[in-house]
């Protein structure tokens, strides 16, 4: 039987069995607690550069749905046209998946697009080691001497990697909505589309004001890596911030604005990535469990008079939303377009639309 090996930067050595493709491939290490979703996860742009661990013990039963698309061309059943993480490790893997939506098995799809599994993984005890020591970076290969480098995605412009590279507009209603695509979900543009907002999707580091374009509003996107990498997005943002528009972030979204306005970011122990995250409402007192996917965080005490922390993490107290104190800016880290998750909080979208 053929083996797997998945290498830590600790020296740690686990041993598994390989699906996917057959292919060596490195990035950072973490942890997703979700019990279902992984084919939204996957394709989320946030995980780029990332060896994806799945906590829950049976991967891959659902198997994969087919990759037909909506009216605007956007994929139904994922959240990008790719499969963005590293690698992919889990507990058990379903070889004989059971379900009226599925196309194919999660071996064929990670070998369609190149990426590496290990299965047959302690997750539990990987889990507890990431949570005890942090990320850390490792690798999927065949040989467990292999010393060829780790590969750190921090240290990489990763949004330049996913956003796209072309301004597009998906037409709806009259209002309009400038969406700076660090790496966005297509939920956000679905959510957006639903709510009769026609969406100009940028690139990163596109300023659409000296192009001439005149939003209603504008929408900063999720996306993976360092925030404070991406300086061209933070000078559009701080034009943004200083217009009298209705501005949202999601996620990288959040963090952008706050760098913008003038605070910092730090690099989170372990991050929050799963369905299952509680956050609380500051203004009301209402708790919600919300869908995450971030490894960095806002810096409360940076954070400018003028914002104020709107939400934060019930588990280890960190800002999960800014808003700001007067005018329609507003920003959370969670994902209230959900896919996957609870849609709990997607009554943020309407808010930011009444806003237009």
């Amino acid at each position: 039987m053929k083996k797997a090996y998945l290498l830590l930067e600790d020296g740690t050595t686990l041993e598994g069995k390989p699906f996917g493709a057959a292919t060596a491939s490195a990035g950072e290490v973490v942890f997703n607690t979700g019990m279902t979703g992984y084919p939204e996860s996957l394709t989320d742009p946030s995980y780029r550069g990332q060896i994806l661990t799945l906590t829950y013990p049976l991967i891959g039963n659902y198997g994969v749905p087919g990759e037909c698309k909506d009216t605007h061309s956007i994929k139904k059943y994922f959240e990008s046209n790719h499969i963005h993480i590293k690698g992919l490790v889990v507990s058990e893997y379903c070889e004989a998946p059971s379900h009226w939506h599925s196309r194919k098995t999660l071996h064929e799809w990670l070998k369609k697009h190149g990426i590496p599994g290990i299965s047959e993984i302690d997750t539990r005890a990987l889990t507890q080691r990431l949570r005890e020591k942090g990320t850390m970076l490792g690798k999927i290969t065949s040989s467990p001497k292999d010393s060829s480098d780790f590969y750190d995605p921090d240290k990489d412009n990763l949004v330049a990697q996913v956003s796209t590279k072309r301004v597009r507009t998906y037409k709806a209603g009259p209002k309009t909505v400038v969406l700076i695509d660090c790496g966005a979900k297509n939920n956000i543009v679905r959510s957006l589309l639903q709510r009769n907002i026609t969406v100009i999707k940028v690139p990163w580091n596109y300023d659409f004001f000296e192009k001439g374009i005149k939003p209603d509003g504008i929408f900063i996107s999720n996306g993976p890596g360092d925030p404070m990498i991406i300086t061209e997005t933070h000078a559009i943002v701080k034009k943004c911030l200083d217009s009298s528009l209705p501005v949202f972030g999601i996620c990288l979204g959040n963090q952008v604005m706050a760098i913008a306005a003038g605070a910092k970011t730090y690099k989170l122990p372990y991050g929050h990535r799963a369905q299952n995250q509680p956050c609380m409402n500051l203004e009301t007192g209402t708790c919600f469990i919300t869908s995450q996917n971030h490894g960095f965080a806002v810096e409360e005490k940076s954070l400018p008079q003028s914002f104020k922390p709107w939400f934060v993490n019930v588990n280890d107290k960190t800002i999960e939303g800014i808003k700001h104190a007067s005018k329609p800016i507003m920003a959370v880290q969670f994902h209230p377009e959900a896919t996957p998750g609870p849609t709990d909080t997607s009554y943020l979208f309407d808010e930011f639309v009444a806003q237009l």
